[in-house]
């Protein structure tokens, strides 16, 4: 039971004191002018003054509640190094027994894991949470075990009562960490591009390591290894070896003592992108889809396009003497001998011999096929004549011979079965919809595989792997047709898109390949094959273990499974003879960024409040009771604010001043005062 006077004016308080002043005036001037009942009328003043204030007896039932301590036990990744599990565990413990003794104090304990996403310690966001769940003015104290590597202390809530760190780890901790900055997504291939890289310590790291030796490994390549200083930024010139992803991985192998070599690699996946295309067109005679490949090309602004057009053929005599002309000899020789391994696509455009170029310039055009090289050929009519570019030292690397037959008929162009598996015909859409053609050369195919057909299910387009480079014959003249929308048009601009980057080898067109897709730690294997199934692919942790899964097809000539990586690192995939890598999560998370105990990053939200940072290797601090505002922390203890919160169960009000005995009184006094005046 607590007892209060309480006051619940009728007037507010300003008037009250004007009419209190306007009392004290009258009673002054009744006191100058002598009159005998001035204190009376004093009186009478006051207690009419003191009702209207409506004074009060306020008596609770109060029920004292208990004071609540918070206990937050960081248990994210770093706080599984060396023997800082033991030390929490012990620490969590006592310190629970230790509040459970003290009298009317509640302990709320939780613990705080790893943010998704890889966001780290997520310590400030549970704090706030567990405040919002309870009454602030219970809470006495919060207690931290952790490291203090807290990673959204900008989300610190304002707190009721002190907070207090106590650290966990040890003075003489060290840690060496690997690091790589400006990593871009893509690099082009064939010129380097420049990474920085740095190697240091932190925490009390061992005296005169002045190097440590780098490891750098591409696509799980065996590694080659460097001596690099520590400390000091590192300009490392790195140059993509292929197109297509490019996983390489630094690795720093672990020193003694160091807390953990979690830190000590780094992986970057960069995208290898070709920067110029450089394409060689070679037109035969003007005709109605000249344009077709031109616009093509020149639509993509990283292409190249040297386009030789033959306008005057030699047989033509029409009398105009030749240095009357005003067109420009082509440099033949130039383009087909020496600098014919500067393109990466060469294109016939319904070319047919005519003495412009020699054979010995068609026999290094099928040198550099075979070395690497690649030519497609759109046939026209040309293509069935004696003069026919087959009929030359082409032939070898062509993929079907010409029957002499030209097949002037409409007909629908249609993807076969195995055109349906490749990736250059996948997937094109509906074929049901697709415009018609109106000429054919009939081929008959001597290698490479039929992807398309045309009239009567003659071989339309046909593609074809030589030596080291690729062939693609497209038997017909009028692709573009689609691109004109006749009949409705189709997929000219694509399936042309694709037959050109196929050719030119971009690792997303290869018949034969396996790669994955990673999702955070989840990763989607997929392998893409022109045979009718596969075996199940091995995947190689990065500890070494092995899995075998099996693949599940999900369209023609494609398979794939989905995989949850048990751990964060490098996986090999293999299937076959196809290989891959790829790598999960970050080599290094944010956990294991920066591994030493410090209370830098949670000085800034214990300070205001004049909480304390101590460390459990050098004891348990004693809990003692403080005054809110008081110093909070010392050497060996941490301080905790009784709040003394209560709930009122009962509240009674008695009037001091009841309205009958201010009236009696004031009526007293008045009267008297006035009686005792007219005596005089």
């Amino acid at each position: 039971m607590t007892g209060t006077v309480i006051f619940d004016p009728l007037l507010p308080w300003p008037v009250l004191f004007g009419l209190a002043a306007l009392s004290a005036a009258a009673v002054a001037l009744a006191l100058v002018r002598g009159l005998s009942g001035w204190g009376l009328r004093l009186l009478a003043a006051l207690l009419i003054l003191g009702a209207l204030t409506r004074p009060g007896y306020q008596i609770e039932d109060r029920a004292p509640l208990s004071d609540i301590v918070i206990l937050i036990e960081d248990d994210s990744a770093s706080q599984h190094l060396s023997d800082r599990p033991t030390q929490m565990q012990a620490a969590g413990e006592a310190l629970a027994a230790r509040i459970a003794a003290r009298e009317n104090t509640e302990l709320r304990r939780l613990q705080v894991g790893d943010g998704g996403d890889d966001a780290g310690t997520e310590l400030m966001t549970a704090l706030a949470t567990a405040l919002a769940e309870e009454p602030r003015a219970r809470v006495a104290g919060i207690i931290a075990l952790s490291d203090g590597r807290v990673h959204d202390i900008e989300r610190a809530p304002d707190l009721p009562a002190p907070l207090h760190l106590l650290l966990t780890g040890r003075a003489g901790d060290w840690d060496r960490r690997l690091s790589v900055r400006n990593a871009p997504a893509f690099a082009i291939i064939g010129e380097p591009v420049t990474l920085t890289l740095r190697i240091e310590d932190s925490g009390a790291a061992p005296q005169g390591a002045a190097t440590a030796p780098l490891d750098i490994s591409v696509d799980g390549a065996p590694p080659e290894r460097f001596d690099v200083p520590i400390g000091r930024d590192i300009e490392l010139p790195i140059t993509l070896p292929h197109g297509g992803r490019n996983v390489i991985r630094f690795s720093v192998p672990g020193a003694a003592g160091e807390l953990t070599d979690r830190n000590n690699s780094a992986l970057i996946q960069m995208n290898g992108v070709r920067d110029r295309l450089r394409v060689l067109l070679v037109s035969g005679e003007p005709h109605a889809g000249g344009r077709t490949w031109r616009n093509l090309l020149k639509s993509d602004s990283s292409v190249d396009l040297v386009h030789f057009t033959i306008l005057r053929p030699p047989e033509k005599q029409d009398g105009v003497p030749v240095d009357e002309l005003s067109l420009i000899a082509f440099p033949t020789r130039e383009l087909f001998l020496e600098k014919i391994d500067d393109f990466d696509l060469i294109i016939f455009d319904r070319y047919q011999r005519r003495g412009i170029l020699p054979a010995i310039y068609l026999d290094n055009v099928a040198n550099y096929v075979s070395g690497g090289g690649a030519v497609l050929v759109a046939a026209g009519p040309d293509f069935a004549t004696a003069d026919s570019i087959y009929r030359s030292p082409l032939a070898p690397v062509l993929p079907a011979r010409p029957t002499a037959r030209v097949i002037e008929d409409r007909y629908r162009p249609t993807v076969t079965d195995l055109g349906a598996r490749h990736p250059v015909t996948a997937d094109l859409g509906d074929g049901e919809t697709w415009g018609s053609w109106l000429r054919q050369i009939e081929v008959e195919p001597e290698a490479g595989d039929v992807v398309m057909t045309g009239y009567d299910d003659r071989p339309l387009l046909i593609l074809d792997r030589v030596g080291e480079g690729r062939v693609a014959l497209l038997a017909s003249d009028h692709a573009w047709l689609w691109g004109r929308g006749y009949e409705g048009g189709g997929p000219q601009l694509e399936l042309l898109r694709r037959l050109a980057h196929w050719m030119m080898k971009e690792p997303e067109l290869e018949e034969e390949a396996l790669w994955a897709e990673a999702t955070g730690q989840r990763m989607r294997i997929i392998r893409r094959t022109l045979g009718d199934g596969v075996g199940p692919v091995t995947v190689i942790r990065p500890d070494g273990g092995t899995e075998e899964l099996a693949l599940q097809e999900v369209a023609p000539g494609r398979f794939e499974a989905r995989y949850q990586g048990p751990e964060i690192g490098l996986y090999r995939l293999a299937e076959g003879d196809q290989r891959a890598v790829i790598g999960l999560g970050p080599a290094a998370p944010r956990e294991f960024e920066q591994t030493i105990a410090t209370g830098a990053v949670l000085e800034p939200v214990i300070d205001p409040l004049r909480g304390g940072i101590l460390r459990l290797e050098d004891g348990l601090p004693r809990l003692r009771d403080v005054r809110a505002g008081r110093p909070a922390s010392g050497r060996d203890w941490i301080g905790l604010t009784p709040r003394g919160a209560y709930e009122t169960r009962d509240v009674r009000q008695t009037p001091l001043l009841p309205v009958w005995l201010v009236l009696v009184l004031a009526s007293a006094l008045i009267v008297g005062g006035w009686l005792r005046e007219g005596r005089r």
